[in-house]
């Protein structure tokens, strides 16, 4: 296990906005030493050299596993419905000492496929989720003060080794981001409910919308409420298909009760009770100002070697 909170070699499955935005953060805190990047895709992993994200790459149909024996840190940055492959393909060629995390938005699925693959090694795999992100993806969109201020959850297993875990959230911290431990089911019951029911409400809004036959009307009178509330209808599909599948028990309990509200707010406008549509307005407004007020409230973070720019 290393002793410290850096990494002398990492390497990084999938080279986009959240894997390529720790590598940057890492190197802007001074914590790594050389970057692997591995990928499908070529032209992504070039720009990831172009921009000084990663040093070497190896595409996946490459011998990328033959970088991991070395390895201290191996992130796992692909959309979600690749891990089994990769976990599969990355059994028996880890090092004795390399621990395995990842990014991935669901975990108990994560998790299954890592007890299913990794053996013994599974020991020093710590699950994890950074609370971060925008609506681009690709190396060209990572950044490094991403995950400054924003919250990563890491979700370990009862065999998880506890010095990976420490290490692990001492590297996100020194990323700028604060670490937070939940259980694997409690953390997919709260994120279909925080983030992937809106994604899956943004992504519905805005194709019923384009497929309507007034929609160049609609879109040409779109404005900021339109913007604000479907921006993350710009997110990859792939990832947000991946995601909606594998933590669909939760996604759809949270699909039914918003549908319950759905009716019970249309119930008051066919009644025309304006007194309870005002009511649960104000609840609403109420519920999000003190949720700002919660996020301005929260202490800024600095990294344990003192701040430093992007």
């Amino acid at each position: 296990m290393p002793g410290s909170p850096s990494v002398g070699k990492l390497v990084v499955l999938g080279v986009g906005l959240i894997g390529g935005s720790f590598a940057l953060a890492l190197r802007a805190a001074g914590r790594v030493g050389a970057v692997v990047g591995v990928g499908r895709s070529r032209a992504n992993l070039d720009t990831a050299r172009e921009l000084a994200i990663i040093d070497r790459s190896v595409t996946l149909d490459g011998d990328w596993a033959a970088e991991l024996v070395d390895a201290d840190l191996v992130l796992l940055a692909a959309p979600v419905a690749q891990y089994p492959g990769l976990l599969v393909a990355m059994a028996g060629r880890l090092g004795a000492h390399t621990v395995v995390t990842d990014a991935g938005s669901t975990k108990q699925d994560v998790i299954a496929a890592a007890r299913a693959a990794l053996g013994g090694a599974v020991a020093r795999f710590v699950p994890g989720h950074p609370i971060a992100g925008t609506e681009h993806s690709g190396a060209a969109a990572a950044f490094a003060g991403l995950f400054r201020q924003r919250n990563v959850v890491l979700t370990p297993l009862p065999e998880t080794d506890p010095a990976a875990t420490a290490w692990v959230a001492a590297l996100w911290e020194a990323c700028g981001a604060r670490v937070r431990l939940l259980d694997a089911p409690a953390h997919d019951r709260v994120f279909a409910a925080v983030s992937h029911l809106p994604h899956l409400l943004a992504f519905g809004l805005v194709e019923a919308f384009a497929a309507r036959p007034d929609a160049d009307d609609i879109f040409d009178f779109a404005a900021s409420g339109f913007r604000d509330f479907t921006r993350i209808a710009a997110s990859s599909p792939e990832m947000w298909r991946d995601i909606s599948l594998a933590n669909r028990a939760a996604l759809l309990a949270e699909v039914a009760a918003f549908r319950d509200q759905l009716d019970r707010l249309a119930g008051m406008i066919e009644g025309g009770d304006g007194a309870g549509l005002e009511a649960a307005f104000a609840r609403a407004r109420k519920a999000r100002r003190d949720w700002e007020a919660r996020c301005a409230a929260a202490p800024a973070i600095v990294p344990a070697d003192g701040p430093r720019e992007a």
